[in-house]
């Protein structure tokens, strides 16, 4: 009786997790937007990610115990705002600066690198950007590189922003992704389609005899 028990509690926790993955997800992306509109506002949105961008490599990646300290709920907004002001006080931008007040008032700063990534999503739909991974087998040519490069941009309708990875377990060909959905043109994927037609037809005619064994007046 104790295995289905403990089955409903790890599927629950399964869920609860889903369901905060996807509430840090919308809360990240209600921040990000607010940030790119404040930061287009005022005429400084590619310096204001830029900057962003260097606050999460060079301090946050830096010192990850300043960020536990961000993110701690122990700490009161009186507390972070004044850690806040006296490490970045002077040296980021007003921007910044008061969009990390604004994050640490409402106690989201444990969110922070969510926010971050949502930016550079959000950012990339207004610059007209399109992120592609391309995996193949060995490293591509660059003069290939190149081609695909023009073969998207003229597909997509954006600029593909494009991160290459080598695979040696792809039999060639290559698997592109972009976004949720997935190109496979590897002669691994071709290799087990075919495969798998042949289990097909191999089923079908093994059915097709025996039922002409059962009832040989069938056509």
């Amino acid at each position: 009786m104790a295995a289905p028990l403990d089955k409903s509690a790890e599927d629950a926790r399964t869920a609860a997790n889903m369901e905060a993955e996807v509430g840090v997800g919308h809360i990240a992306e209600v921040y990000a937007q607010a940030f790119l509109s404040a930061a287009e506002k005022a005429g400084q949105t590619a310096a204001g990610v830029a900057e962003f961008d260097a606050l999460m490599t060079d301090l946050l990646d830096a010192h990850p115990r300043f960020q536990a300290i961000l993110a701690s709920a122990i700490i009161s907004h009186e507390e972070t705002s004044a850690i806040l002001n006296r490490v970045l006080g002077g040296r980021v931008s007003p921007l910044l600066m008061n969009f990390l007040q604004v994050v640490s008032r409402h106690g989201r700063l444990d969110c922070l690198r969510a926010i971050h990534l949502q930016t550079h999503v959000l950012y990339d739909i207004l610059q007209n950007r399109v992120r592609v991974q391309l995996i193949t087998a060995e490293p591509l040519a660059p003069e290939l590189e190149a081609k695909l490069r023009i073969a998207l941009r003229a597909k997509l309708g954006g600029e593909p922003i494009m991160e290459t990875v080598v695979d040696p377990n792809l039999i060639g060909g290559a698997v592109l992704k972009l976004g949720d959905t997935v190109y496979d043109g590897s002669i691994a994927n071709q290799l087990n389609t075919l495969r798998q037609e042949m289990m097909d037809w191999s089923a079908h005619e093994i059915q097709s005899r025996r039922d002409r064994f059962v009832n040989p007046t069938r056509n």
